[in-house]
């Protein structure tokens, strides 16, 4: 089963970034934005949280998002160490754009599903993701 998830992984990655050829917006840096869009300034730790994405990890993500210019940054009130996120203008309209182009690949996916079974699928990813988001915690 674990390798039919990555190969559903692949699928959908290679399907996103054919649609979003938003200056090679790749789907996790996708999700990031999408939650930093959600709540202005999270800290870096909420986003790793929020994302399931490793520390070290979201560190080189939002590092390539701010070369990018589409995040900024500044050291929290709360926690001199910590840094809180935020899209730039340039990244809400990256991800404006982006959003178009996931909702098509999304369906795109979803397509080779029959119709009457694709919710079901959503929400049996959804059970496996919320169920080992509260092990990994």
């Amino acid at each position: 089963m674990t390798h039919l998830l990555h190969r559903a992984n692949q699928s959908a990655t290679e399907i996103f970034s054919a649609d979003a050829r938003i200056g090679e917006l790749t789907p996790r840096q996708f999700a990031v934005l999408t939650v930093i869009a959600e709540q202005e300034g999270l800290s870096q730790i909420d986003l790793v949280e929020r994302t399931g994405v490793d520390r070290s990890t979201m560190a080189n993500l939002v590092a390539r998002l701010l070369k990018r210019g589409w995040v900024t940054r500044r050291r929290t009130k709360e926690d001199a160490r910590a840094y809180s996120v935020k899209l730039s203008p340039q990244g809400e309209k990256v991800l404006l754009q982006a959003r178009t182009a996931a909702a098509a690949a999304d369906q795109r996916l979803l397509a080779s599903l029959p119709a009457g079974k694709r919710q079901d699928f959503l929400n049996a990813l959804a059970s496996i993701v919320e169920a080992n988001a509260k092990e990994s915690r």
